[in-house]
């Protein structure tokens, strides 16, 4: 579809909304990924949590705790995986029935898009389901990659190998955090998307609520506050 169709279709001010919406998704993942920021992210302070479980990893025994650990997080990756493959599906279906939500906007007294107009709307979603959808599925495999990496930590911690494995394997935890993280901010997005069907104003307002969410959490939640916290110093025995 050409940029002029697309004038003929949406107003200027439904455009600046899409453009916001879009704006503020990627503004928000350079923000949150940013290492250098100086005020770091809740995303950007566990990859040194997780660097210190590898390192706590070598010298634990039995290593069970921490295959249990990475198994849970492939199994969350796996539910979401699974839940935006069905959400997708169920969007592409109303996409092919998309005169139901027409008739629904007429039941509501609101006023009454076209078909071709409802379609697009609901394309826009899917883009942000697929996009979580592919990063879900690339964060599950590579949380398998940090386990068989792990599973290469040799037992004795003298071997010059083990650090450097644990490395490897921390920083391939982090890349699946990463994408994992980025999933979740996909799915966010697709939410506020899906405002798009009540008018450009409700997009706006959609894409400042969860901006505005993602950023707290990241940025101003007490998870974070607890994070920065250092633990007390172990009192010294006299």
């Amino acid at each position: 579809m050409t940029p002029a169709a697309l004038m003929d279709l949406f107003s200027w001010m439904e455009l600046i909304a899409v453009f916001l919406l879009v704006a503020a998704w990627f503004a928000l993942g350079l923000w949150i990924e940013s290492p250098c920021a100086r005020k770091p992210s809740v995303t950007v302070l566990m990859a040194e949590y997780r660097r210190e479980w590898m390192r706590q990893f070598v010298t634990r025994a039995p290593r069970i705790y921490d295959a249990t650990v990475l198994g849970s997080l492939r199994q969350s990756t796996s539910f979401l995986a699974s839940a935006s493959m069905i959400a997708l599906g169920g969007l592409l279906a109303l996409i092919g029935n998309a005169e139901r939500l027409v008739g629904v906007a007429q039941d509501l007294t609101m006023p009454t898009p076209s078909t071709r107009i409802v379609e697009i709307k609901l394309l826009l979603v899917s883009l942000w389901l697929t996009h979580a959808f592919l990063k879900f599925l690339w964060s599950n495999r590579l949380f398998g990659y940090a386990a068989v990496v792990m599973s290469a930590v040799p037992n004795d911690q003298s071997d010059p190998l083990c650090y450097p494995r644990a490395a490897q394997s921390a920083q391939i935890n982090i890349r699946a955090a990463f994408n994992f993280n980025r999933g979740l901010r996909a799915t966010y997005f697709a939410l506020a998307a899906l405002a798009w069907l009540i008018g450009w104003w409700a997009l706006l307002i959609a894409t400042g609520l969860v901006s505005y969410m993602i950023w707290w959490r990241e940025f101003a939640s007490a998870s974070r506050n607890i994070l920065l916290d250092p633990p007390p110093a172990p009192a010294s025995a006299e």
